[in-house]
């Protein structure tokens, strides 16, 4: 075999081996260009996905517990954040479908779990000093001082009068009913006297 068939053979060699390179890598691009990442917690879930075919519309679908919570159409990426989830008191099943618009090879299907939200249960308010001092009620007194509005004024005593006023009456000294009579008779007996006195002086002036 010449050197120049030799060397003609070897590049045809080449050219294929780099062509079938080539197509491996053109068909693995889209695979590993398409990036779906997801997290789910207790109560949400996020989703980033890039790197999609925007030759047609791609759909991504998160279902909880058989509840569709997000349904939606995306182009070359789509990103959500803390999608809120429906309230459990168990584990919750957590589904994300994503329908790529370029080939079924790369559609993504998978379920996660979301755990139960641990519930603190609320701790009750210390109680201030004031709270817990119990409040004494007044120990009620026997003789209550009163109050100034309260106070009652007694009116002051008459003064008594040291002098006892004079009866009256007079005290009975042994005269009887007989004092007016005796009166009686001393009055004509003096106005019996004052006449004689009048005549004897008449009698003297006549003999002069």
């Amino acid at each position: 075999m010449s050197t120049n068939q030799y060397r003609r053979r070897s590049g045809i060699a080449l050219g294929a081996a780099g062509v079938a390179l080539a197509g491996s890598v053109l068909l693995a691009a889209p695979a590993s260009a398409h990036t779906p990442t997801w997290s789910v917690d207790c109560d949400s879930v996020s989703v980033d996905l890039k790197y999609y075919s925007t030759k047609a519309p791609n759909t991504v679908t998160i279902t909880a517990g058989g509840e569709e919570v997000l349904s939606e159409e995306f182009g070359k990426g789509f990103h959500k954040e803390d999608l809120a989830l429906p309230q459990h008191s168990e584990e919750l099943e957590v589904h994300l479908k994503v329908v790529a618009s370029d080939g079924a090879r790369f559609n993504f299907d998978e379920t996660k779990t979301s755990p139960v939200c641990e519930t603190t249960e609320p701790t009750e308010p210390e109680p201030t000093p004031s709270e817990t001092m119990p409040t004494e009620e007044p120990t009620p007194t026997e003789s209550a001082a009163p109050s100034p509005s309260q106070s009652t004024t007694t009116p002051p005593a008459e003064p008594v009068d040291d002098e006892t006023p004079a009866p009256t009456d007079l005290a009975e000294t042994g005269s009887s009913d007989s004092t007016p009579l005796i009166a009686g008779i001393a009055a004509a007996v003096v106005a019996a006297g004052a006449g004689l006195m009048v005549v004897a002086r008449k009698r003297r002036s006549t003999k002069a």
